[in-house]
């Protein structure tokens, strides 16, 4: 009864984010668990080179999850779900939507898979001493002028799909600085865009099609637990199509996914960090001090609070591993032995388990697309062995469990070499729904402790969710660090893995092979792409 009282009454928070292959729906209580959850899967298209999502779908799948969540309310409540407190739209970082004065989208969505701004990268990195890797919006800016598009002279604004969809839902261009840090550097001191970097950014295109100021067509910054808007009539028009649910709710700023992941696992903190992984994986670890150097490999972005954080990013994690997953599930199926998703995830996972530390010389390459740590402009996953490897089922789990993490390991160990603390990291997402064997190999590659909360698998919505809540809060003097951890957190089952020796001796034999094995696949990529 007294959850049914929340949810009638809008004690309840809702977060949405916008993941690679599904849409989720989180309604949380007054005591931040979640009560129900909606669902909607997707996935990106590759349409003349680039990868993307299309407007429809966008709009089409905010609807699906939206409905979902609302039939699991009333399915598990016996209550419709007609209003809540608060609201937050998360969705994966960078990745570029440009649009006209009337908020026309300009060309198709380009997400942060995509590698084909490698020229302006480079160069805004040089410009501005700073890294700015690929999939940045302001990379795909530039790249755009670089190529002399036409869409350029109408570019009147341009954001991020947490950006996008907030501004369908409220009619607001903003977003929270985590995710306006990957759009553009953000200055620590100011906690807004940096300006010298955006008038450095000016002088560089001036006499280009793009004839606007940069700031002026960047998202407005709103701080976390500040109002960015409410629901408008065409926005509950938008998501609910039934007219249910009320519009007058109040939204808390857009976020990034690497942004819920650190709320979502209690790691904003300086020497916290987190993993999460998924399609991609990524792991942020809060700064107590500048980097010395400049690395290619690792982006500054920042907190939901705005402080600097050191972030190694991957493109590819999990699809090879699901597309083997789904290979052997069609086989068990033929053979009249089907098993459940879970089952077989579970089934393999244990096998991994099994393997040896090193894989027996079996390396897995999961570059389903393009890779800036390892250099690689576009993907096609790979499989090499020895001729004497002992080829079994355990041993390519194991090594196709590492190859989620392989690239992760390159540049986390960049950061080792800068002598970044760590006091704790913890692991969320889908790849950790069965940490049997991915936990431990977790802790082997970072060689330190990793956690994983009861929470873990619920994810960037729930962390959406939470900033969400975080904009109801009583005290409004309450920073979002003290509301985590007194009020979230306080009370959190947590499971920690340690580095296990003989994982770690395995996992280095095999990192040994497999970064001397990257030629064969630059030279499997490159000759993919002579042969188109």
């Amino acid at each position: 009864m007294q959850v049914k009282e929340q949810i009638v009454s809008g004690q309840t928070a809702i977060g949405i984010e916008f993941g690679s292959t599904r849409i989720k729906a989180v309604l949380i209580g007054s005591d931040f668990a979640p009560l129900a959850s909606g669902i909607h899967d997707w996935n990106n298209q590759l349409e003349n080179g680039i990868w993307t999502y299309s407007e429809a779908d966008i709009r089409n799948g905010l609807q699906a999850c939206f409905a979902d969540l609302m039939q699991q309310t009333e399915r598990q409540y016996g209550v419709k779900l007609e209003k809540t407190g608060s609201i937050g739209i998360s969705a994966m970082m960078h990745g570029y939507l440009a649009f006209d004065a009337d908020m026309n989208l300009l060309v198709p969505f380009r997400t942060w898979r995509n590698t084909i701004t490698k020229d302006a990268a480079e160069k805004l990195t040089e410009c501005f001493s700073f890294n700015i890797p690929q999939r940045w919006s302001i990379a795909h800016l530039y790249q755009a002028i670089l190529n002399q598009e036409p869409h350029v002279a109408d570019v009147r604004f341009f954001t991020t799909l947490a950006g996008y969809v907030h501004y369908l839902l409220t009619g607001k261009k903003v977003l929270g600085i985590g995710d306006a840090s990957g759009m553009f550097p953000i200055d620590p001191e100011t906690k807004n865009y940096d300006a010298v970097m955006a008038d450095q950014f000016d002088a560089l295109t001036q006499g280009t099609a793009l004839q606007q100021k940069l700031i002026s067509l960047l998202p407005e910054i709103v701080p976390a637990g500040e109002n960015a808007g409410v629901l408008t009539e065409a926005g509950a028009k938008l998501l609910d199509p039934t007219g249910t649910f009320a519009a007058g709710v109040p939204f808390c700023a857009p976020e990034g996914d690497a942004q819920t992941g650190m709320t979502a696992t209690n790691s904003i903190t300086p020497r916290t960090g987190n993993v999460s992984a998924g399609t991609s994986i990524f792991a942020m670890t809060v700064l107590e001090h500048n980097l010395k150097s400049l690395h290619r490999e690792i982006d500054i972005v920042t907190t939901p609070e705005g402080a600097p954080v050191a972030m190694v990013h991957c493109n590819n994690c999990s699809s090879d591993l699901d597309a083997w997953v789904k290979m052997f599930g069609g086989l068990l199926k033929a053979a009249g032995s089907e098993l459940s998703k879970p089952q077989l995830y579970d089934l393999l996972y244990s096998l991994a388990a099994e393997g040896d530390p090193d894989c027996s010389g079996i390396i897995s390459y999961n570059y389903y697309s393009g890779e800036e740590i390892t250099h690689l402009q576009a993907g096609k996953p790979l499989l090499m062995r020895a001729p004497e490897s002992q080829f079994t089922v355990q041993n390519l789990m194991r090594s196709l469990v590492y190859s989620c993490m392989a690239t992760l390991k390159i540049g986390m160990d960049i950061l080792a070499e800068e002598s970044v603390g760590l006091d704790r990291i913890y692991a969320h997402g889908g790849l950790f729904k069965t940490p049997l064997i991915t936990q431990p190999t977790l802790a082997a590659v970072l060689g330190t402790d990793v956690t994983l909360m009861q929470s873990a698998g619920e994810g960037g919505a729930w962390g959406i969710a939470l900033l969400a809540a975080y904009l109801n809060r009583s005290d409004r003097s309450e920073t979002l660090r003290a509301y985590l951890q007194n009020r979230v957190f306080a009370d959190q089952h947590q499971q920690t893995a340690s580095p296990n020796p003989a994982d770690q001796e395995g996992l280095a034999a095999y990192m040994k092979q497999y970064c001397e094995g990257l030629a064969a696949e630059h030279a499997a990529v490159a000759q993919s792409n002579r042969g188109e």
